[in-house]
């Protein structure tokens, strides 16, 4: 009896042990039980609750930190009515005119827990009523502060208690290859997360912005997730979405966001003076070509070539002349023309700023004072996600 007790006692200790060990190097065997479905089917079931530390390689933790702060954007614009639309005939032949309301849709990203948004100015351009959709699902009348149709962004200002703000990044350390995420609205359908990579860096020349220097992502960017959010894997803001190249309307891999090192220039100049204040200097500039250089009897390799001076201008007056190529514009070299409108655009109409020029054979510097560049009018463009 003393011996099969023994035994008892071994053959329970080992399979302690065995468990033990089991227990600790493959719990899911363990966890993982057979289940019957209806008494039919038996069935493998995972364990019980979400794992505590996300998947290797989820990117759930930025898209949690971001989300919050994304918001969906309603517009709505009174109906232009045709001015003969209560005639009885002209309604008899076409029926009634324009009685229905226009209405947006687009998205948001809250950048200060003071209740500013960020978005497309396209998005909210002419729209009589703004209506502001949280991801908790709050809402509220948005009020524009006010818009740059130059680089098409707008600022919005909302009065809720509790707001969550996103994080900015730095889009100057942006690299290709680097992921990312845009969230917004696609369709209306709700808040919507796709991924990708920053496929290219200083877009420009695309014909969508006055000032362009755009994000490229393969991101899924769809109509609805205009002004929403570009995000790196740590949930910090990168850039504002605000255009696809798409034949069909839909995405096609190739989408384009403004950097938050540009949305926060405009973001502090609306706020402060209502505007942002860029310089300005009255030229027609030209992309250098050989033939524009033998006219002008120019003997440059690189700059941009001025084909016209606006009379009284700051560029007449400093005494830059057609024909003139501009190399630099204070320490920064001039390349192309959009470099040269982005470097006239950051100085600071009224302070004197030193530019570089050929005239002929000739180099010189002259001293130019910038105006205030006038305000653009807005520009009507396919493929922006509104």
């Amino acid at each position: 009896m003393k011996r099969t007790w023994l035994l008892f006692a071994q053959a329970v200790t080992v399979l302690l042990a065995a468990y033990f060990v089991v227990a600790t190097l493959k719990p899911e065997w363990i966890s993982r039980r057979a289940t019957s479905l209806g008494g039919v089917v038996s069935v493998v079931q995972a364990p019980a609750g979400a794992p505590s530390v996300p998947v290797a390689g989820s990117l759930s933790a930025a898209a949690k930190k971001a989300s919050p702060a994304v918001v969906s954007i309603n517009t709505s614009k009174a109906a232009q009515r045709h001015p003969r639309s209560n005639d009885p005939w002209f309604r008899f032949f076409f029926g009634d005119q324009g009685d229905q309301p226009q209405v947006g849709l687009g998205s948001g990203v809250i950048v200060s827990s003071d209740g500013y948004v960020l978005t497309n100015n396209h998005v909210v351009e002419g729209a009589d009523e703004i209506e502001i959709t949280l991801n908790d699902s709050r809402h509220t009348r948005g009020k524009v502060i006010g818009t740059d149709p130059d680089t098409d962004l707008a600022v919005l200002k909302i009065e809720m208690d509790k707001l969550p703000a996103i994080v900015l990044g730095n889009s100057d350390e942006l690299q290709v290859g680097d992921q990312v995420l845009a969230i917004g609205n696609p369709f209306g359908v709700g808040q919507t997360v796709t991924s990708g990579i920053v496929s290219a860096l200083g877009r420009n020349q695309l014909g969508i912005n006055n000032f362009e220097n755009f994000i490229q992502t393969d991101a899924a960017i769809n109509p609805g997730n205009s002004g929403g959010a570009l995000i790196d894997v740590a949930g910090n803001l990168q850039g504002i979405n605000t255009a696809i190249y798409s034949r069909s309307g839909g995405s096609m891999g190739i989408g384009f966001a403004i950097p938050v090192s540009m949305a926060k220039i405009v973001l502090e100049g609306i706020v402060k003076e209502g505007q942002v204040r860029r310089g300005w200097i009255g030229v027609e500039p030209n992309e250098l070509s050989p033939e524009l250089a033998e006219t002008f009897g120019v003997k440059a390799n690189a700059g941009v070539i001025i084909t016209g001076v606006l009379q009284n201008g700051p560029a007449a007056k400093a005494g830059i002349r057609p024909g003139d190529v501009i190399t630099s514009v204070g320490e920064r070299k001039i390349d192309n023309v959009p470099t040269l409108l982005t470097a006239v655009a950051g100085l600071k109409p009224g302070s004197t700023a030193r530019f570089a020029l050929q005239r002929g054979t000739d180099k010189m510097e002259l001293d130019v004072t910038p105006g205030l560049r006038p305000r653009s009018p807005v520009r009507q463009v396919p493929n922006q996600p509104e």
